[in-house]
């Protein structure tokens, strides 16, 4: 299987195995306008299997999106088609609108305006607060 190089682009690396999918959905790259490649389960002398994505555009991409599936994400940002920068996502500290509180009397399943925040409580186990309501994030 052969996937051309990027120009101009962005390229997420090792992406745990069967974890590309649900960052592509969180990163709302079916409605961007470029091609996208998702290529899962390569082998990795490190990982055993990754999965990457190519998106073969510039764009502000949300890292927090990234960190809260697979705090363990490379982004290679490329410019004619070198890697002019590189750097690791971390598991976010807050994530905003990101994910949506399941308790029935949280205010924000009243007051559907209100940001859906979730505060990182345990950094070991990465468990998720709500803001409002302090409702565990289930993952």
């Amino acid at each position: 299987m052969k996937i051309d190089s990027i120009k101009n682009g962005i390229v997420l690396d090792h992406i745990t195995a069967g974890k590309s999918m649900k960052i592509y959905q969180n990163l709302g790259l079916d409605k961007v306008d470029c091609s996208v490649a998702i290529i899962k389960n390569v082998k990795s002398e490190k990982m055993g299997k990754k999965d990457i994505i190519k998106i073969d555009d510039q764009f502000e991409i949300d890292l927090d999106a990234i960190g809260y599936v697979d705090p363990d994400v490379t982004v290679c940002i490329i410019e004619d088609g070198k890697i002019t920068k590189k750097y690791k996502v971390e598991l976010p500290e807050k994530l905003v609108n990101i994910a949506k509180c399941k308790n029935p009397r949280c205010i924000t399943s009243v007051e559907q305006e209100l940001d859906q925040i979730f505060v990182l409580t345990d950094k070991e186990n990465q468990v998720y607060r709500c803001r409002y309501c302090e409702s565990k994030l289930k993952r």
